[in-house]
């Protein structure tokens, strides 16, 4: 993947979602989980410190050493064991109907095939389980969508792979997830952040039809 996104990103991205905004609507996303939770991307661990008490253990995918090794804190002051289970969304290393919940934050923009990681996310959910995520996409507005289309292929040069233009509600049906709730706004900033700065917060189930 070469250094620049094996040994910088993982920073880069450490930095600019764990900011005030993006923090409180990770502690909306985590809102409900319980059981057995797969977490992909897990990243530098953000979430770790906010998952409910409900939630009885944490398995975490995670791709990045650099990544993994700066979760170091936050996984110590989880309240729950986490431990982790693989390094590709894609190809996920765990029974079908294993779990009870999966969490992705900002990590479908990433993955090469974001619609098998999706499909493999629901194959591993058990009846009544549910997909809880957080993730940036495609704005609702023309204007923006066509910077984020041209914005695109820089971006993924330089933020390992990401995606701007992504329709996370779409995509999370494609792979016959029924999304039974999803909110969308800006993050706060200028409007010459925006084409970053769209974010989805939602939830969606099985659907076994």
């Amino acid at each position: 993947m070469g250094w620049w996104t094996d040994r910088v990103v993982p920073h880069l991205a450490d930095r600019s979602l764990s900011t005030g905004p993006v923090m409180r609507l990770r502690g909306q996303a985590v809102e409900g989980l319980s059981g057995r939770v797969l977490e992909i991307g897990f990243g530098s661990g953000l979430n770790a410190e906010l998952y409910p008490a409900e939630v009885d253990a944490v398995d975490a995918v995670e791709p990045s050493e650099v990544g993994w090794r700066l979760s170091e804190a936050h996984r110590r002051a989880a309240q729950v064991p986490v431990q982790r289970v693989g390094l590709d969304g894609q190809r996920l290393e765990a029974d079908d109907a294993s779990y009870d919940a999966v969490l992705s934050t900002f990590t479908l923009c990433t993955i090469p095939d974001v619609v098998r990681a999706l499909e493999e996310v629901r194959r591993v959910l058990r009846p009544g389980g549910a997909l809880h995520f957080l993730e940036h996409g495609r704005a609702p507005d023309a204007r923006v969508v066509r910077w984020q289309r041209r914005l695109d292929p820089i971006q993924r040069r330089v933020a390992g792979g990401c995606h701007l233009s992504r329709d996370v509600p779409t995509l999370v049906g494609a792979a016959r997830l029924q999304v039974v709730a999803v909110e969308g706004a800006y993050l706060p900033g200028p409007g010459l952040s925006h084409p970053w700065g769209y974010v989805y917060r939602g939830r969606a189930a099985r659907a076994d039809a």
